[in-house]
């Protein structure tokens, strides 16, 4: 008889499992059908979380892919001695200055809170598991207390079923930050090219102006060659010697300042390519005049098409238009589906239970929060606006300084080029009438100072009508 009963239990437990079992499977089958149908459809209808087909129509996208690929440290170094292009210099700094590198790795970090965003739309599961031992109280008894042990354990998931699409307008609102981040890394790259050029020919610059002092110096020197020999036969006095010499002095305190200005800058060109500790190199002499036929108007058209920060700032409003959409959709209300299995007992033969149901969430009264949060969202709205204006204005400033510098510049260009003609037909005359016996010094010295003057105002119209160019370039967009 004991036997048949041990029987009958082994039985019944192997029945119980199997109908733990069969419990378990109608549950992730209800699990399945409830949940991720939804997630899937949600996943259909969202727009993705890789939006590069998007980002792929900005130019400063491949940069973006660079610096995740390999990091800050892609460029290729500079070589000893090496001859650098404008367009050498302005892809080192692209790929150099810190800057850059900053604002691509703030592109990648917004696209990844795009796909945050999304979360909300799949499945959430979480497991845990607990064990306490507890004793009970006695009472007052005598009886010997007997610890007892608890064994719990539970599995959960839930699934937002329907939201009036708030995680899709978190969505939007991402990538619209995402996108307004990467005008962002466009208008940095503007700057960074446009502070390449200028320390670029500031740099060329710097280079003719050493040429110049050099001249005057080889100049004062022949002077005074001249004056000792007219000196040492009795044809002229020692004043002569003597004021050639100050003139050689003062020469070469020019040329060291010249000197100094070119190790400046080369400094300031090093720093702008990003890259401080730049070996020696040369650079191609291409300041020269080349006349930028473009007008007025056409500049200001480009600018507003093509300008990176009024583009981000348009940007920031469409996702602000966003946020308003998002904070009207908390006045309705949330579908949520859960489902969960439990297990718990004194020991490891514990027993199991499930659980699926679904829930409806609404805000009844907030304290006027939502009206409040959707009122600041339209105010900072009015403020992206009012932005927009400033930058507008900000580009036709921009634009009429750099098209009037550009216009100065090229009439000084062809006044100096005059100048230094005359002043060179000056100069031959004052030495060859000193070398005759019929001309003094001053006239030599007025002569190469003149001379001197004329070449440093015609290099330095030169140079300002090259950066005037760049800077309309910067001012229409442009970022090489």
């Amino acid at each position: 008889m004991m036997l048949k009963l041990i029987n009958i239990k082994g039985d019944t437990m192997r029945l119980y499992a199997k109908i733990q079992m069969a419990n378990m499977a109608l549950l992730s089958s209800m699990v399945l059908a409830i949940l991720f149908l939804p997630a899937w459809l949600y996943a259909k209808d969202t727009p993705k979380a890789d939006t590069d087909a998007d980002f792929q129509r900005h130019s400063d996208m491949a940069l973006v892919q660079k610096v995740e690929e390999c990091g800050p440290d892609c460029a290729k170094a500079i070589s000893m001695g090496e001859t650098l292009f404008l367009e050498r210099c302005i892809d080192l700094a692209i790929k150099n200055q810190p800057s850059i590198i900053a604002a691509a790795y703030t592109v990648m970090a917004n696209q990844s809170k795009i796909g945050q965003a999304g979360a909300g739309n799949y499945p959430q599961m979480d497991l845990s598991s607990s064990y306490s031992r507890y004793q009970p109280t006695t009472g007052g008894m005598s009886v010997p207390p007997t610890g007892l042990n608890q064994y719990t354990s539970s599995a959960t998931i839930k699934q937002n079923i329907y939201d009036f699409g708030r995680v899709k307008t978190q969505v939007k609102i991402q990538e619209l930050n995402a996108e307004s981040s990467l005008y962002d890394l466009s208008n940095t790259t503007a700057q960074i090219v446009y502070n390449v050029k200028q320390a670029y020919y500031t740099l060329l610059q710097a280079g003719r102006n050493r040429e110049v002092a050099l001249e005057t110096v080889m100049q004062f020197q022949q002077h005074l060659q001249q004056a000792i020999g007219f000196y040492s036969v009795g044809e002229r006095a020692k004043f002569d010697v003597t004021k050639a010499e100050v003139d050689l002095s003062n020469a070469k305190l020019s040329m060291i300042k010249a000197d100094n200005a070119l190790r400046l800058a080369r400094v300031n060109l090093n720093n702008a390519m990003g890259v401080p500790d730049a070996p020696e190199y040369l650079v191609q002499d291409n300041l020269m005049f080349k006349r930028y036929d473009v007008s007025l108007d056409k500049i200001i058209e480009t600018a507003f098409n093509n300008r990176a920060d009024l583009q981000s700032i348009k940007t920031k409003q469409a996702a602000a238009r966003q946020t308003i959409e998002l904070r009207k959709k908390d006045y309705y209300p949330t579908v949520q589906g859960s489902a969960g299995y439990s297990w718990g007992g004194e020991s490891f033969a514990i027993n199991g239970g499930w659980n699926i149901g679904a829930q409806v969430s609404i805000s009844i009264f907030s304290g006027y929060l939502t009206k409040k949060q959707i009122e600041e969202a339209q105010l900072n709205l009015n403020v992206l606006k009012a932005n927009e204006e400033t930058i507008k204005q900000g580009i036709i400033v921009e634009v009429q300084q750099g098209y009037l510098n550009l216009k100065e510049a090229e009439e000084r260009i062809t006044a100096t080029a005059v100048t230094v003609r005359q002043a060179k037909e000056n100069l031959d005359l004052a030495n060859g009438r000193y070398a005759a016996g019929v001309g003094n010094p001053i006239e030599v010295t007025d002569a190469d100072v003149t001379y001197s003057n004329a070449n440093t105002a015609h290099i330095q119209a030169l140079t300002d009508y090259k950066i005037a160019q760049a800077s309309i370039e910067k001012a229409m967009g442009e970022r090489r």
